[in-house]
């Protein structure tokens, strides 16, 4: 079965340190609560709030091991009024035998507010 996890989180600074710094951050978090291996993994869905224009956050997935040949693709967040600005989200398209309960979505930084029924 293919299940979802989402992860979010900002940054301080429109920089290509800073986005990749808190996106492999991120995404590290997400692997490690979901005791993720690349091989299960569909596809990774980044999306991105209009300020972030310095670089594709997907370029942190290339720093992990073993993760160079997951699918990545980035895009543009709708530029909603009032929604958090500088947010980097995730989506990940993962095969597992993990119910919906059991997935972990990780949110950090800013983004702790986004989903704070999912926290574990």
């Amino acid at each position: 079965m293919i299940r979802g996890i989402r992860g979010a989180t900002t940054v301080n600074a429109n920089s290509e340190k800073e986005i990749i710094h808190e996106t492999e951050k991120l995404l590290r978090e997400m692997i490690d609560r979901n005791q993720l291996k690349s091989e299960e993994v569909a596809s990774v869905l980044i999306s991105v709030t209009e300020e972030i224009t310095a670089t594709f956050p997907a370029k942190a997935m290339r720093k992990i091991e073993g993760w160079k040949f997951v699918p990545v693709m980035c895009v543009r967040e709708i530029p909603v009024h009032g929604s958090l600005p500088n947010c980097i989200r995730i989506m990940m398209h993962v095969n597992t035998v993990k119910t919906q309960k059991e997935i972990c979505h990780v949110y950090l930084e800013n983004a702790v507010g986004l989903r704070p029924d999912l926290e574990n």
